[in-house]
């Protein structure tokens, strides 16, 4: 049993440690992870992986108060509204068709699939980013629309939206991997809030097992303290290696996690 509480601390700690560094979030981690192992189903693995990244970038953003990485804050702040509404739909969507019709195994193939071609995307677009026209958007609409869209999608697919972050935030407002990554945690940890109120308001906290929550919330934790300290050691190039070599982590194990729900 021991073994088990380390496993979720761990797998809380290593996802935490890369998403606060390479603004994932972590989310996307502990997602396919948890859906890997089988543990656990996939309203309980949405609540562990939200908690968890919220306690991340909480932790992150308090680590990150004294660097010279700077939240560019009318744009980050836009965009965590726009994620937050997003957000309640999105998980709202899930909610509605996992709890109320129960098509768990439909919806965690259509994830499985969903994200990883998600992530080809942003592969793509971070190896081949020089042929991109990069855009510096100041349309606060456009800003807030955009980011509904993806709040919408990262809360149904229960993932926080890191990796979406960071490369729309490169994309559409020239930021780069450092400030993408710092920008990222900023709106995750609102959108994060936001998740978890939502689970505590719409559904009944009985259905979810929470057995290893308190395990993963304090590698989260210790995953934000960690991986605050390293961004502010390592150059932008280093930073955008780390984001590279875990998403073609997370992609491979997405693509193992579709083959097992398409079996089942």
């Amino acid at each position: 049993m021991i073994t088990i509480f380390v496993l979720y601390f761990f797998i809380g700690f290593v996802a935490s440690t890369l998403g606060a560094m390479a603004g994932l979030g972590g989310g996307v981690i502990i997602k396919p992870v948890l859906d890997l192992f089988g543990h656990f189903d996939l309203p309980t693995i949405g609540v562990l992986s939200s908690a968890t990244v919220f306690a991340m970038s909480a932790t992150s953003l308090i680590g990150l108060r004294h660097t010279e990485i700077e939240i560019e804050k009318t744009t980050s702040t836009l965009f965590a509204i726009g994620s937050i509404v997003g957000g309640f739909l999105g998980k709202i969507i899930f909610n509605f068709i996992v709890i109320n019709i129960g098509l768990t195994n439909v919806i965690g193939a259509f994830q499985s699939a969903f994200l990883a071609a998600l992530l080809i995307v942003i592969v793509i677009f971070v190896k081949y980013q020089k042929l991109f026209t990069m855009y510096d958007v100041k349309s606060k609409s456009i800003i807030v629309l955009v980011a509904f869209f993806l709040g919408l999608i990262s809360a149904f697919l229960g993932i926080g939206g890191g990796p979406l972050n960071v490369a729309i935030l490169t994309w559409l407002f020239t930021m780069n991997a450092k400030e993408a990554s710092v920008n990222s945690i900023f709106i995750i940890f609102f959108s994060q809030l936001a998740s978890l109120i939502l689970v505590v308001v719409q559904t009944d906290l009985a259905n979810y097992n929470f057995s290893m929550l308190g395990y993963m919330i304090v590698g989260g934790i210790l995953g934000g303290l960690v991986g605050s300290k390293l961004i502010t050691r390592h150059s932008n190039k280093t930073i955008q290696r780390i984001f590279n070599s875990t998403i073609l982590m997370i992609l491979g194990i997405n693509l193992i996690n579709l083959v097992k729900f398409l079996i089942l």
